[in-house]
């Protein structure tokens, strides 16, 4: 009798910012790498592999999550929205005209993180205090703007969409 080693390959389906894919991916494939290879939505950045520093993070299921963190195949039958569906049809969203109207972003390394994290956010509680906007934001790292224009930039657009 000769034993064999399980596939290491999986058959997920994901639906991806309105779009359902099915693809085979390697069973330790993480889904940061899922996105940006298979899919090629390089909006999402890899920054440490390790969780820290939130440049990779999407929404999974309405929920800021890290994608650096998860496996492609525990996203299976999930919906991620990327930095890629915040705008649409061109148009930047509350949020995003913030954050450069605050001047919330210099490098831009990790804005797609913060953009996802805040916007889950703001889904879950459209009026934060800045210490909810702080909480939130305490798992995305930026090593240029201090933080406080992001802070600024994320109660900006809150008040925006609350008085329209």
């Amino acid at each position: 009798m000769s034993m064999s080693e399980p596939s290491g390959s999986r058959t997920i389906s994901v639906e991806v910012n309105g779009t359902t894919y099915e693809r085979e991916v390697e069973a330790r494939r993480l889904l940061v790498h899922f996105i940006r290879d298979d899919l090629d939505l390089t909006g999402t950045h890899i920054g440490c592999d390790t969780g820290n520093c939130g440049a990779c993070t999407v929404q999974l299921d309405g929920q800021a999550v890290k994608s650096c963190m998860m496996l492609a195949v525990q996203a299976h039958g999930a919906h991620i929205r990327t930095v890629e569906d915040l705008a649409s049809d061109g148009e930047l969203t509350a949020l995003q005209r913030a954050f450069s109207t605050h001047h919330a972003l210099q490098c831009g390394y990790c804005t797609p993180g913060m953009l996802m994290s805040a916007t889950a956010l703001l889904e879950q509680n459209p009026n934060p205090s800045e210490h909810e906007v702080r909480a939130a934001l305490q798992g995305n790292i930026c090593r240029c703007t201090g933080y406080w224009n992001i802070i600024e930039a994320v109660q900006a657009a809150a008040q925006e969409v609350s008085a329209s």
